[in-house]
């Protein structure tokens, strides 16, 4: 081994340790328990001044990644933009908790990039890390017996509802706040984050050249902290943290780095104090009326249906009623979308846009007039949501934003967050649907908002009837795609890609080569799977049951007659094996179909996958007896429990 220059410097045995003496008393000593009065030795051995020991304590949680230099240059890189500066943020909520006699302290939890790994095996560790790292966050602060609140700062897919499941669980002991990490921007010149992911399927099909791929590639993150530019699952979770009244007002979707986004820190950090003296808690601000509160955001924006997973589980740790699929069914019909965003459109804005155009508090506004969100809800301020709106509609902010976007990309604001009757001029149609069917009985989803309307017949509906292409496996997928084997319209189905069969995997990669194909808008794709919140087109994921759990999904066969319709009117859909594959079979009926299915035994390459790790099998089995995918892909304890012990008892086992 190369001997180091300074491995001849004398090595130190003892210190003097700091100066001072800790702020403790006689009744402290009798009474504290031994590690309140150690953990003050460890505050004093770090280097907090000893006099100032007895200041409340707050904590700050953040999914920082990667290492920065003081010029802000990487040293090891992140994940991803979205937990680059979080660190940033974080300073700036210590200093801000410090000049108000608090003593900060920090934890960390990183999280994964889902853009990253998309289409690889780092993908089924994806969904269940969100579990993962809630409990290991809750356990981060409960570890910390003497805190008197948490700010939780958190940006992407699974970082930040990981963030919200954590404070969400605190119910009744802490206030708590998330602060969101904001977004990065577009490039002047280029294509956004969503869109430069399908460089390697357009490459491929002759679309692009190899030096516009790497020139594109090279320039879509351009800056370099901040979720993806687009309303995609990162974004859509900042919507909803602020919609819960988790976050502060206008907190969502601004941009990293920029002072705007460092003060949302400092004022963060001051109304968590404000929370603790005034004794407000996590159980005072998220109710059921929050949650109802949070899926008319979510309609409203054209979020990402990820949420669908999420959101559940936010009220589920907060021990607050779990929306069903009625629920938000009856919000998609009741509200209508209002943000002309990416990837949704009709014009494709990123997201500063809609942060400058007045962001969550904006599109508030407009809902408040409809009468469709509840106002008497307690928000993080300390104040309800109605007098938040109040002072927003009046507020200097508002105005400063608004103008910001006319001069710096001359767009109107009020044509990226529209008012109810523009968004009908513009033909909007609502967020989400939830067909049903014979390949699908308990159920799938829908972003119909994310449909080409040039594939809609006059009435709104979306009609295929086609042959289905079935895969066992995403890789097989995408290299037809790659390849041409998919052509105009193909249905592709890829089956036990569900909790059990990969953990649920996101599938962008096939969307978004299909939205950036010439022929994609008119190939439908349906999966047990799930999607990316940027994917868009006809793509129809979460189909229950899953294959691997004996959905009738697991028993299509290529060639099969498939047929598709919704409506993004009436928000009514179905996905039905219609026929059966053969050169002499042709498109019969649903009951015809639902015939072959009962017949059938399951595709003969319905496997999990190989490379699942056991880790994510036991994430699978301990959500699906919770109740599985409609029920957030929580744990749910009590269930576990009793169905352990139920097994138990079967076995004729003892404890």
């Amino acid at each position: 081994m190369k001997e180091a220059i300074d491995d001849t410097v004398p090595v130190h045995t003892a210190a003097e340790g700091p100066a001072g003496k800790l702020p403790i008393t006689s009744e402290v000593l009798r009474n504290a328990p031994s590690g309140e009065i150690f953990g003050m030795t460890q505050n004093a051995g770090m280097g907090w001044n000893p006099l100032q020991l007895n200041r409340p304590q707050y904590l700050i949680l953040g999914t920082m990644g990667g290492i920065l230099r003081e010029d802000g240059s990487p040293l090891a890189l992140g994940y991803h933009t979205g937990h680059w500066e979080i660190g940033v943020m974080m300073e700036e909520i210590a200093e801000e908790l410090t000049a108000n006699h608090g003593i900060p302290f920090a934890g960390y939890v990183s999280d994964p990039c889902d853009g990253r790994s998309q289409g690889t095996t780092g993908m089924f560790d994806s969904l269940p890390y969100r579990n993962d790292a809630a409990v290991v966050l809750r356990r981060l602060i409960r570890s910390l017996p003497t805190r008197k609140g948490v700010l939780g700062v958190a940006t992407c897919d699974k970082g930040l509802p990981a963030m919200m499941l954590a404070l969400a669980g605190m119910r009744h002991q802490l206030p708590g706040i998330i602060v969101p990490g904001g977004v990065t921007l577009p490039p002047v010149n280029g294509e956004d984050a969503g869109k430069v992911q399908s460089i390697g399927a357009r490459f491929s099909n002759g679309e692009l050249s190899l030096e516009d791929a790497a020139d594109l590639g090279c320039r879509a993150c351009a800056t370099p902290g901040g979720g993806c530019q687009f309303l995609g699952t990162a974004a859509t979770a900042q919507v909803i943290a602020e919609a819960l009244g988790m976050s502060l007002p206008h907190s969502a979707l601004s941009p990293s780095g920029q002072p705007v986004w460092k003060n949302i820190g400092r004022q963060s950090a001051r109304a968590l104090q404000h929370m603790e003296h005034s004794g407000i808690v996590m159980s005072d601000i998220l109710t059921d009326r929050a949650i109802k509160n949070a899926m008319v955001l979510h309609a409203a924006f054209g979020g990402s249906t990820n949420l669908l997973l999420h959101l559940p589980a936010v009220a589920h740790a907060a021990g607050l009623k779990i929306p069903s699929v009625d629920d938000w069914n009856e919000v998609n019909r009741q509200v209508p979308r209002l943000v002309s965003v990416l990837p949704n459109g009709p014009v494709p804005h990123p997201t500063i846009r809609v942060f400058l155009a007045g962001g969550v508090p904006e599109v508030m506004l407009h809902l408040r007039r409809l009468g469709l969100i509840d106002e008497s809800v307690l928000t993080v301020t300390g104040r309800t949501l109605g007098e938040n709106l109040d002072w927003w509609e009046t507020s200097q902010r508002r105005a400063d934003m608004r103008r910001r976007l006319q001069e710096a990309d001359g767009i109107d604001p009020d044509s990226v967050i529209m008012s109810p009757e523009e968004a009908k001029r513009q033909g909007m149609a609502s967020t989400m649907t939830f067909p049903t069917g014979n390949l699908c009985p308990e159920g799938a989803v829908i972003k119909s908002a994310a449909i080409d309307p040039s594939v809609l017949d006059s009435e709104g509906v979306y009609r295929h009837t086609g042959r289905v292409k079935v895969f066992t496996a995403e890789k097989d997928a995408i290299r037809s795609i790659k390849n041409g084997k998919v052509q105009a319209g193909d249905i592709l189905a890829i089956i036990g890609r569900g909790p059990s069969g990969t953990g649920m995997e996101e599938t962008y990669q096939l969307t978004s080569a299909l939205k950036h194909l010439p022929y994609g808008k008119y190939v439908t794709l349906i999966t047990d799977a799930r999607f990316s919140g940027v994917s868009t087109g006809a793509c129809i994921g979460h189909m229950g049951p899953e294959a691997l759990a004996g959905g009738p999904l697991g028993k299509l066969r290529d060639n099969d007659w498939v047929e598709v319709l919704i409506d993004t009117v009436k928000l009514e859909g179905s996905v039905n094996l219609v026929g059966e594959s053969g050169e002499g079979g042709q498109p019969l009926s649903k009951e015809a179909g639902t015939e072959l299915l009962n017949a059938r035994t399951p595709h003969p390459g319905l496997a999990v996958d190989p490379g699942l790790p056991d880790d994510t099998r036991l994430w699978a089995a301990l959500q699906a007896a919770s109740g599985g995918t409609w029920q957030g892909c929580v744990y749910d304890t009590d269930r576990i429990i009793a169905l352990l012990e139920a097994g138990r008892q079967a076995l004729g086992e003892t404890r």
